[in-house]
């Protein structure tokens, strides 16, 4: 597929270029139809829901409040009103607008005013929901209110339709992220085209993804929420996964390889792994489905399409851009370089490889650093409390964030937050018992019997809390007035609002997280051991997985639950984490981890299958490919970071969440806790036992290099294997020495594969003796190093005996 890719590029590119403007047409056309309704089937508060939505119809839309405070005198001043008055009646003629209670308007409006007569507000209730009411129309509602105040008169507005007038244009985010990533790709490749690269496949991934959610939309619920997290998501890995085979193309162009024989042999090895680990992410996602919550399947489909489009554009998209770029996806100096010394070697070096060494050295020490650090960091955790946003945890100069102060001072605070107790077949003498029964509870600042429309067996009573919405007393008043009060009155009444809805949503989120988790980590727990046929790796990756989870939303409570520098950081005011929210994220934090995880030892597997020495797989596996997952992570980093600036409060606690879950698990775990716990464990790693090895289907994460579809290299410069070479191993030796005869010890001489993997690699004994161990026979590449001399690099052919190839050094670096 890749081949061929390469070679059709301008169909392919044309292929994705109308997909891409296509679905943005159909899109443009269709508009979305996003749904927010956090509610569960079968508690309390829904059904207290759906009972008020059958008695008022008319009350169905979005309800937004202008608050208006003045310093001195009384809001039913005459100065006041003059000024005031016209606003919510201009407001109310207003195409979109159903209709607005005013605070003047008789006896009716008088609850609208507070008891000091500073404060009063008006209820404007819109004909739509707050995710269809046009943007247009809500500034126009904003500028006629504001366009009221004066010296010594405030007024602000709060509400679900006004927030989306304050919010970042769309897309700031994302193109910031975009940003950050390219730089760090940019310093990584040193090639503007290759720092591209990824760019183009996240971009065409994310915006296909997207648009194709909101066309979705339309046949089945999506919260508002899912197309954003779906763009986090989709970037991160978009750029990562272009990112791993980018990485690899250039790798073997470098040691040889023509361009499209390099391209080819990217895709079937880390191609193969992309493949692997989109599988891991989406399957995690898909655990969501396990929490049985009509709220998240949108989420479920709008990341998993996105990783889907990601994937399918880093290994068809990629290819076709690697075709047109040729050999200028290598820097100038690189091709430069190339021409002049010829392929390079493939030795291991530089802070990698010392990294690595000191991590076999001392497993000990570096894996219990890690763990302390790790465990210091999911202390908060254990405070962890599920809740709900609202716009009382906006920035303090937003006009909700104001508001909603406004309110909670004029009103008390659980005025933000109100309940109603929905009553059915309860008649007046009932009602009214039962409003006295609230008003001697405990924690209930005020109760009210609304009016109940004409002809209906539904009564509201509307409770207001003396605590916030988000505060754990309101939380006890909600659990008392089900347990107690209500059921002490013998009525059918269901305790609704939204503070309600939140609460029940928290509660069901915790009994079911239990559930997800292990379905989650059973399912990669299963996928790691049919790729790399050890019980301990996905047993090591699974308590990995919990380690970073916990240090991860250890660092999300310090920052939005302590309010450790969450003002500091532009994130509003501290509250409790959102219910939804650790749902999702460990369903991102899993498929993420699963992917360094799988980049990471499927190489080490790679060796052990070859050599069979643990420590030397572990090294060399952790040396190859830490840098590229440090660099993978660093541009999730950036992207996941830069979703502080989405203006959502999910969005920022799941891109700062992210962001921490990701730099802790590829600079803690997977470059210092996983090798070293690796080490400590030896040749355990990979134990099976026989029986379960039989019966295990078999799936390989990167494909055999030495086997004759996989050995692309460029035939001009070695013949590829020959078709009667044996399949079983072989060796090469001989001797080291100058041009004058002398044996050279010490030399480091290495044996790779046409792909580019390394074989083999030993030191020269004082005599200039050497032996390397071929798996096959075929074309490979000998590599010799020694000293200050200059790198020896020749390509030779191994049959099924023993090759005999003397390796002559001279100073000038010229082989014999």
């Amino acid at each position: 597929m890749a081949r061929w890719c390469y070679r059709h590029r301008l169909v392919v590119l044309v292929l994705w270029v109308g997909a891409l403007f296509g679905l943005g047409a159909a899109g443009s056309a269709a508009g979305t139809n996003y749904s927010n309704s956090f509610s569960l089937p079968d508690t309390d508060s829904t059904q207290a829901y759906d009972l008020m939505v059958k008695a008022f119809p008319q009350s169905s839309g979005d309800q937004d409040t202008v608050v208006w405070r003045v310093s001195e005198g009384s809001v039913r001043d005459s100065s006041v009103r003059e000024r005031v008055e016209p606003a919510p009646k201009e407001i109310a003629g207003m195409k979109g607008v159903g209709e607005v209670a005013s605070p003047y308007a008789g006896d009716a409006g008088a609850a609208q005013i507070s008891k000091d007569g500073r404060i009063a507000y008006a209820q404007v209730t819109f004909a739509e929901q707050a995710n269809a009411v046009p943007k247009e129309l809500v500034e126009d509602v904003v500028d006629t209110a504001q366009d009221a105040e004066r010296g010594g008169l405030q007024v602000e507005l709060g509400g679900q339709a006004i927030t989306r007038v304050q919010e970042p244009p769309t897309g700031t985010a994302e193109l910031v992220g975009i940003a950050a990533a390219a730089v760090v790709l940019f310093l990584a490749f040193g090639s503007f085209y290759a720092m591209l690269l990824p760019i183009v496949i996240a971009i065409f991934g994310v915006g296909t993804g997207m648009l194709s959610t909101s066309l979705l939309s339309h046949a089945t619920d999506v919260p508002e929420v899912a197309p954003l997290l779906g763009s986090l998501i989709g970037l991160g890995v978009g750029i990562d996964y272009a990112l791993f085979i980018v990485t690899r193309h250039r790798k073997g162009i470098l040691r040889g390889a023509a361009p499209e024989d390099a391209a080819v042999t990217a895709l079937n090895t880390s191609g193969r792994a992309v493949l692997f680990a989109g599988g891991t992410v989406c399957i995690a996602l898909a655990g969501m489905l396990v929490m049985n919550m009509r709220f998240l399947d949108g989420v479920v489909i709008a990341t998993s399409l996105t990783v889907v489009l990601s994937v399918l554009a880093a290994t068809t998209l990629l290819p076709s851009l690697l075709g047109v770029l040729g050999m200028r996806v290598l820097s100038r100096r690189q091709r430069r370089k190339l021409a002049a010394d010829g392929p390079e070697s493939v030795e291991s070096n530089g802070a990698a490889a010392r990294w690595s060494a000191q991590v076999q050295k001392r497993p000990k020490s570096i894996a219990l650093v890690a763990l302390v650090v790790m465990a210091a960091l999911a202390i908060p955790v254990l405070t962890l409390r599920l809740g709900a946003t609202d716009q009382g945890n906006h920035k303090e100069d937003t006009t909700t964030r104001q508001a909603y102060d406004l309110l909670a001072e004029g009103f008390g605070p659980g005025f933000n937050g109100p309940l109603q107790l929905v009553a059915r077949d309860a008649g007046p003498a009932a009602v009214r018992e039962l409003v006295e029964a609230v008003r001697q509870t405990e924690g209930v600042a005020q109760v009210v019997a609304l009016p109940s429309p004409p002809d209906s067996d539904i009564a509201v009573i509307q409770v207001v809390p003396t605590t916030s919405p988000q505060s754990e007393d309101t939380d006890r008043l909600i659990d008392l007035l089900r347990g107690e009060v209500i059921p002490q009155s013998g009525e059918e009444v269901h305790v609704g609002g939204v503070t309600a809805i939140f609460k029940d949503f928290a509660e069901v989120t915790g009994e079911r997280l239990p559930y997800f988790i292990g379905t989650i980590i059973a399912l990669g727990f299963l996928l790691l051991l049919i790729a790399f046929r050890s019980l301990v790796v996905p047993l090591t990756a699974a308590l990995m997985n919990l380690i970073a989870a916990a240090a991860s939303f250890g660092v999300l409570v310090a920052i939005f639950q302590w309010g450790w520098g969450a003002e500091a950081l532009g994130l509003g005011k501290e509250g409790p984490i959102t219910a939804f929210l650790p749902v999702i994220m460990l369903s991102l934090l899993f498929g993420l981890s699963m992917d360094y995880q799988v980049f990471l030892v499927s190489r080490m597997h790679e060796e052990w299958v070859h050599t069979k020495d643990n420590a030397r797989a572990v090294r060399v596996g952790l040396a190859e490919t830490s840098r590229v997952i440090n660099c993978a992570a660093l541009i999730m980093i950036c992207v996941f970071s830069a979703f502080v600036l989405s203006g959502d409060m999910e969005g920022a606690m799941a891109g700062i969440g992210l962001a921490a879950a990701v730099a802790l698990d590829a600079f803690i775990l997977r470059t210092a806790l996983v090798p070293a716990a690796m080490h400590l464990l030896g040749r355990s790693n990979w134990w099976l036992p026989a029986g379960l090895e039989k019966r295990l289907p078999h799936l390989a994460v990167e494909p055999r290099e030495d086997a004759p579809e996989a050995a692309a290299v460029n035939q001009a410069a070695v013949p590829g294997p020959r078709a009667d070479s044996p399949a079983r191993g072989s060796v090469v030796h001989g001797f080291v020495r100058t041009e004058l005869g002398e044996p050279v010890g010490d030399a480091v001489l290495t044996l790779v594969s046409p792909g580019g993997r390394q074989v083999d690699r030993v030191e020269s004994l004082a005599d200039g003796s050497y032996i390397l161990s071929a798996p096959a026979g075929g074309a490979y590449l000998l590599a010799a190093t020694a000293g200050i001399r200059d790198p020896w690099v020749k390509h030779i052919m191994i049959g099924g005996d023993p090759l005999v190839h003397d390796v002559v050094l001279s100073d000038a670096g010229v082989s014999r």
